[in-house]
Parts: structure tokens; C-alpha cells; sequence
């Protein structure tokens, strides 16, 4: 029986994925938890997309689709999980310490690639949970603010301290001595709250069909005349938001085909 923290044994990578070594451990609650690797000169990625991660069970590796939240021009790699206390992988994933094996897949895809939507004004990243992931590397990737006049954060959970990042978004990244002054004057941050007291509270689809997040951000109502959006969270947040922007006009793009929102299919569950 493989012990939890089966990755320290990992010797040498399997074919396909490149062994790193774990920098740092963040434990955000006893849901959530975040992680730095070393990253290889060989493995490239563009801002939004997922690698497969994983560990090395009873001889095989053990993988999952995980969003990166590094920016592509840093030098380590970060992951944003939940724990599953009975998932296959996070059982295991959620005890690494610094210095354990992990193993990542050589090759980063994934539909959330400013590439995959036109032009527009205003880009909308609407995230649940640990869905934030990849629009952190958007958001400390230049070329998203090339891209769009405005950048909107939306990140709901269920309990104040999921709202992981929180301080990095809103204190370190205005401040940042490169990306500061793109993201004082183009990004908006907006957490809310499902199930304690918060400034803003409600679930993202109750926000945007009441009015209340526009109005709150001083923007006009969602339209794919001037609007831009993604996706990451939930199956049912995923599934309610797409159906709101398609009953708006909005339609999606994918890989080659780009259109005015994209939503990203690949989520860790276990």
C-alpha cells in the first residue's frame, strides 16, 4: 500500500512527463492547498492553459488536468488544488512537503488562450473554487492587458478563507514593479461569498442576472458587442453561466476558432 506521500520515491520520470521537485507548500484551509515546483528549461506554456500533474502510485503515475498559475515567464511552476480526502490523487497529492517528486506532463493545452476569443473591451474571468487558477497566470501575463481595456476578476467560493490569492491580487500585483501600473489601471477584482458574511455575497450567476455585479463595478450590462469572457469552476457554474451569456448573444470559441467566451472543460475533482 503506497504511503500518502508517495512522491518522495520517484526516481526518474516516466516517458511523457518531466520530475520535478516541490519548492514550497501553502495550505489555505482544510480544502485547499497550493504548491511551487522547479520548472524545466524544456517545458512551455501559454497563460490559461493545464498541465497533467501528478504521482508515481504503485509504480504507475497518477494524474490530473491542473491549471497553472504561474505566469509563463517565471522561472518555477504553482498549482492551486483542493483536497479529497478520499481522492485517488489529492488523498495523496495534499501531504508533498518541499523536496518531493512531482511529475508534470511535457505538454500544456487547454482552451483558455486569449488567442481563443476576438478582440474586445472588457475581459471577464468567472471562477468558483480553485477555477481561479489559470486566470492568475493570465492576469500576470503583459499580453492580456495588450489584449483588452479592462480585466474583471470574479471569484466566488463558499467561505471567506477559500478566497485564495485574495491579498495577491489586490495588494501585491498593484504594486508589482513590472506589471503595477498595466494592473492599476486595467484590472477589477471581484470575490464574493456564498455562505458567510462578505461585502459581496451570492453565487456568480445570481450576481450577474440580477444587475448587482455591473452595478457594483460601474460597467454596463454583459454583451458580446464590447464583452469578453471565460470560464472555470463548478459543472453547474460552468454550465448556468454558459447558458446566461448564450442568452446574450454571446458565443463560444475554442482552439483555432475564436469567439467572444471559451470555458475551460478539464477540472479536478479527485
Amino acid at each position: 500500500m503506497s504511503s500518502p506521500s508517495a512522491s518522495s520515491a520517484i526516481e526518474a520520470a516516466p516517458p511523457g512527463f518531466f520530475l520535478e521537485r516541490v519548492l514550497t507548500v501553502h495550505h489555505w484551509t482544510d480544502r485547499l492547498f497550493s504548491f511551487t515546483c522547479t520548472r524545466s528549461p524544456q517545458f512551455r506554456f501559454v497563460a490559461g492553459q493545464f498541465a497533467m500533474i501528478g504521482l508515481m502510485v504503485e509504480g504507475k503515475p497518477l494524474v490530473r488536468a491542473y491549471s497553472l498559475v504561474s505566469a509563463p515567464w517565471e522561472e518555477h511552476l504553482e498549482f492551486l488544488s483542493i483536497k479529497v480526502q478520499d481522492g485517488p490523487l489529492t488523498s495523496r497529492l495534499q501531504h508533498i512537503v518541499p523536496g518531493d517528486g512531482v511529475l508534470i506532463g511535457r505538454k500544456a493545452t487547454g482552451t483558455l488562450v486569449t488567442d481563443n476569443l476576438l478582440p474586445g473591451g472588457t475581459l471577464w474571468f468567472f471562477a468558483t473554487g480553485t477555477g481561479l487558477a489559470p486566470f492568475l497566470s493570465l492576469i500576470r501575463e503583459p499580453e492580456t492587458y495588450d489584449r483588452f481595456d479592462r480585466v474583471v476578476v470574479v471569484h466566488t467560493v463558499r467561505q471567506v478563507a477559500e478566497l485564495a490569492y485574495r491579498e495577491t491580487i489586490s495588494k501585491d500585483l498593484p504594486a508589482h514593479e513590472l506589471l503595477g501600473d498595466m494592473v492599476r489601471d486595467k484590472l477589477l477584482y471581484y470575490p464574493s461569498v456564498t455562505r458567510e458574511p462578505f461585502p459581496n455575497q451570492g453565487r456568480v450567476t445570481t450576481l450577474v442576472e440580477s444587475g448587482r455585479l455591473c452595478a457594483d463595478l460601474g460597467l454596463p450590462p454583459l454583451s458580446p458587442e464590447r464583452d469578453r469572457a471565460m470560464l472555470c469552476g463548478s459543472e453547474a457554474m460552468n454550465a448556468d453561466m454558459r447558458a446566461i451569456l448564450e442568452a446574450r448573444g454571446f458565443t463560444e470559441g475554442a482552439n483555432n476558432r475564436p469567439a467572444t467566451y471559451v470555458v475551460e472543460k478539464a477540472f479536478v475533482t479527485k
